[in-house]
């Protein structure tokens, strides 16, 4: 039971304390020969990536620890992103968590409401209670988006879920040059330093918390989530990473996907066996690409592999810490290469601004030609095309959100732990699952499962601890059964043997076909490593009985009904999660409010609308920024200039609308509005717009077109100034607070004109949106 209860003590008749013995004093501590936990979980990369397990990156410190330690070939996750973490995290299933899919797609439904239940307390509050200090950086992506302001609650944040400390952001992806970070619950601007890297940054903060535990507790063991954003996009690194690879993938994504084949084969990362499953139609193949297009995909690759290695170098100053430390001999490092498989989510051809795939405009050669020379830097977002991704989770089929197939789910992992695992360099093969992770934690510490933890009776683990599997490389298997879905990709394994079936492609947006007319497929994945051959009509008996037992597991968890929707569930009033703005045409907002989601503020894309601020200025010279939204990527904000008022559209940065007024503001208060109205009732549309300074006209323009869906992944509002990176190029990043007084700025919504179709239409193409947070 959890905490555990300090005794009671007995009462006494003594006066004087000199007379009297005191008791013991009541102390949690772990127990003795505890070791330090570090759990490392890059992002988005595929089985078939890592050098470790065959691929084409250069990772030397996860190829060190693999050689000192254990690498595990049947390793699988989730398929996407939260629900990978939840599993990690507490050991249960992802729908137990309620994380059926990613939170900003929460439902009413048991096993996808987003919040996580008090019966599932996570693996961190199990150690704090019990003597650990904890600690998560990076990226965090469990905390329901109606729970990210300032009025929480912060139940599901990071430092309410048992971590004592946490340096991340909360969401499902950033800017690495220019992350949008909380320590603990509170916003903080990076420092705005031309060599700044998200990931390094996290790295410092991680060594600076390790060295300060051990300098002042040394007995006190600590476990550490170290979750990069990387290789999630934007894929960010610094251009000597790239340059490394320079030529490295000309021969295209087909030839790589046999080259990876070739060495996960010789170094025995593969049975001998295993054959290479094709290329599904869906992918375009190499040889179908244009000159000009294979010189992009080329570069997009080389990025990837520059990131990728630039990631592993920043686990190695991790790593470095720990021995510098002289803790690493008793250190249970577990290196987790990938929440998913390879993410296909960049499109056909990639996007140098990766939220114009998420906003539905496919990127081609013409737009994404012009950033050829500057991809992977500042000035771009950019994601892969599908083929890379498809060969990244070389040999199997498919990539992430596929959870029906191993390409989908199958991922790289490491243990290292010198002290316990004598073992070195070899293989495991045991099938184990992300929900194996906590229970392994927990045994390594030599600590039990609590029954009861704050007052709240535990559900089990539903994960299998793999201490077995550290001295015995073929011992059997204890993780039987498991399933698998997101989307309504779906399947499940049991004792060697898998039945799946894909019933929807993440980059193809159609009508997805009935859930009951999906084909169902069936491999002896004892015998066929990659899931190459289909026994589903040899064995039609074996995929029955598989199929009966997967709606026994998917009830038991929670899965049922499957919710293959992502139009409807983008909008909050159909999927039945909670909406902070609700159904509010106005938001009053006031200096010092920054970073304010774009799931916790007010919704202007596809509606006209009046922004009105009250201001007070000093002198006719003002600068600086009154309120804006999202940033360089695509936004809009409303600022002053050398006392001019000026409001700018910034459409994915690529195209910009400035409006200004001719004369300077005197000083004195006055009342700054902008006033927008749309020209059809359609997403995406543009509109008229005008700028007014007590209420005298002062400006106006046209807004050719603007972002549909979402503006950024990370960036938020802010009031007084704009945050992480730039709207306008008008102003400086990191240098644009405003130098009047602002009372108050009001954003209010017009009724809105879109037809009942269009309004339909928003709902069906918002899902596009909501997958930038995977």
């Amino acid at each position: 039971m959890l905490p555990i209860r300090e005794p009671q003590y007995p009462t006494t008749t003594e006066l004087d304390a000199r007379n009297a013995k005191a008791p013991p004093r009541f102390e949690i501590k772990a127990p003795p020969a505890a070791p330090d936990v570090v759990m490392v979980l890059l992002d988005d990369i595929g089985f078939g990536q890592s050098g470790a397990f065959g691929g084409p990156c250069n990772m030397p410190t996860l190829d060190r620890l693999a050689a000192n330690g254990l690498r595990y070939n049947a390793f699988h996750t989730t398929a996407l992103c939260s629900p990978t973490r939840t599993a990690l995290l507490t050991g249960r299933n992802h729908h137990v968590n309620n994380a059926g899919a990613i939170m900003e797609l929460a439902t009413a439904f048991p096993g996808n409401t987003g919040i996580r239940p008090n019966d599932v307390t996570p693996l961190a509050e199990m150690l704090r209670l019990n003597g650990f200090s904890t600690a998560a950086f990076g990226k965090y992506h469990e905390t329901p988006p109606w729970e990210v302001s300032v009025s929480g609650p912060y139940d599901r944040w990071p430092t309410h879920s048992g971590f004592d400390k946490f340096y991340g952001f909360i969401g499902g992806e950033t800017n690495q040059w220019a992350p949008a970070i909380f320590d603990g619950t509170i916003r903080v601007e990076p420092p705005h330093d031309p060599n700044y890297h998200f990931t390094t940054d996290m790295t410092n903060q991680a060594i600076g918390w390790m060295q300060a535990q051990h300098s002042l507790t040394p007995d006190k063991p600590f476990y550490v989530y170290f979750a990069t954003g990387a290789l999630h996009a934007p894929h960010h690194v610094p251009k000597e990473y790239i340059d490394k690879y320079k030529g490295k993938f000309d021969q295209g994504w087909d030839k790589l996907r046999e080259e990876t084949f070739a060495r996960q084969k010789a170094m025995g990362m593969i049975p001998q066996s295993a054959q290479l499953t094709p290329r599904p139609k869906e992918i375009p193949s190499w040889d179908s690409q244009t000159p000009e297009q294979k010189k992009l995909g080329a570069r997009q690759m080389e990025t990837f592999a520059g990131f990728a290695e630039h990631t592993d170098h920043e686990v190695g100053r991790l790593v470095q810490a720990l021995e510098d430390m002289g803790v690493m001999d008793n250190t249970l490092l577990i290196y987790i290469v990938g929440d998913n498989g390879a993410s296909a989510e960049g499109g056909p051809e990639g996007a140098y601004n990766e939220m114009m795939a998420l906003n539905g405009i496919i990127s081609n050669a013409a737009i994404n030609m012009p950033h050829i020379n500057e991809w992977g830097g500042p000035s771009t977002f950019p994601h892969y095309a599908i083929g890379w991704a498809w060969a990244g989770d070389t040999p199997f089929q498919w990539t992430k959100q596929i959870a029906s197939h191993f390409g989908g789910t199958r991922n790289g992992m490491v243990m290292h732990w010198p002290k316990r695992i004598k073992a070195k360099g070899e293989i495991r093969s045991q099938f184990s699952h992300v929900t194996d992770i906590a229970p392994t934690a927990l045994e390594a510490a030599s600590l039990p499962f609590p029954k009861m933890v704050n007052g709240t009776e535990q559900r089990p683990f539903d994960g299998t601890s793999l201490v077995y599997t550290f001295d015995e490389a073929n011992a059997k298997t204890k993780h039987t059964t498991q399933y698998f879905e997101m989307f309504g990709n779906r399947g499940i394994y049991h004792d060697g043997w898998v039945a799946c079936t894909r019933h929807s492609i993440p980059w193809l947006m159609v009508e997805n076909p009935p859930l009951t007319k999906d084909v169902w497929e069936l491999y002896h994945v004892d015998e066929d490593f990659s899931e190459a051959n289909n026994l589903a009509e040899k064995n039609p008996a074996k995929l029955k009985e598989l199929q009966d037992l997967f709606m026994t597991v998917a009830s038991r968890n929670y899965v049922l009904p499957i919710d293959d929707r992502r139009a409807e569930r983008f909008n909050p009033v159909i999927a039945g999660r909670p909406d902070i703005m609700g159904s509010r045409t106005s938001l009053t907002v006031y200096p010092g409010m920054v970073g304010m989601a774009e799931n916790a503020f007010i919704n202007v894309k596809n509606r006209s609308h009046t922004i009105t601020a009250d201001v007070e200025l000093a002198n006719a010279n003002t600068n600086g920024v009154i309120i804006a939204q999202a940033g360089r990527f695509g936004g809009w904000t409303l600022y002053m200039k050398q006392g001019k008022v000026h409001y700018e559209y910034n459409f994915f940065g690529v195209e910009r609308t400035n409006i200004a007024s001719i004369a300077s503001l005197p000083a004195g208060k006055h009342v700054i509005k902008f006033q927008y109205e749309i020209d059809q009732p359609k997403p995406g549309t543009g509109g008229k717009c005008m700028l007014l300074v007590d209420d005298k006209k002062v400006g106006e323009g046209h807004i050719p077109k603007t972002q549909p869906f979402a503006f950024s992944g990370d960036e938020g509002a802010d009031v007084g100034m704009d945050g992480e990176t730039a709207v306008s190029d008008d102003y400086k990043q990191g240098d644009n607070k405003f130098t009047g007084k602002i009372g108050k700025v009001t954003i209010d919504l017009s009724p809105s004109k879109l037809s009942t179709a269009d309004e339909k239409k928003v709902e069906e193409e918002g899902d596009i949106a909501a997958t930038i947070e995977d």
